[in-house]
């Protein structure tokens, strides 16, 4: 019986993060934060698309050949591009797949998206993204993200 109990409360522990979250709430929470985000990109609302991303935020992306470093400089080429003339009217994430560490959270997916260009032209959009997520101040916050091309195939 003693074994049984102890098996049982191991299994409670390892599934369960030191802040009482389980793996899969925590795969909610920052899947839904990084929708949030894309919603208020689409609805050019720049204050709102960073209000989750650590001010050491970091990101690799295929626009830039440098990485940029802080949230300061991500969240001005992030209003800066919400005023191209350019929208995007649908993003969705593909095989995504979130893996915990205790205080962080990786999330890799395909992005999948449709923007309309000035002349309603529809252009679709794809990329191999990773988002890494740490627990600061109880709160979960974007630190890094590598946002790549994906090409098609040929």
């Amino acid at each position: 019986m003693r074994a049984t109990i102890l098996v049982f409360t191991c299994l409670i522990a390892l599934s369960v993060s030191a802040f009482g979250q389980t793996q899969k709430q925590i795969a909610d929470e920052v899947i839904a934060m990084t929708r949030a985000q894309w919603a208020a990109e689409m609805q050019h609302n720049a204050t709102e698309s960073m209000k989750n991303v650590a001010d050491e935020y970091t990101e690799f992306n295929g626009d830039y050949a440098t990485r940029l470093d802080g949230k300061t400089i991500n969240a001005r080429l992030e209003a800066a591009n919400m005023t191209d003339a350019g929208v995007v009217v649908a993003a969705e994430m593909a095989n995504e797949k979130v893996q915990v560490y205790g205080d962080v959270a990786i999330l890799t997916y395909n992005y999948v998206g449709i923007s309309k260009d000035k002349d309603g032209k529809f252009q679709p959009s794809r990329a191999k993204s990773t988002r890494v997520f740490a627990k600061l101040g109880g709160k979960w916050l974007l630190v890094h993200g590598n946002f790549g091309a994906d090409p098609l195939p040929k």
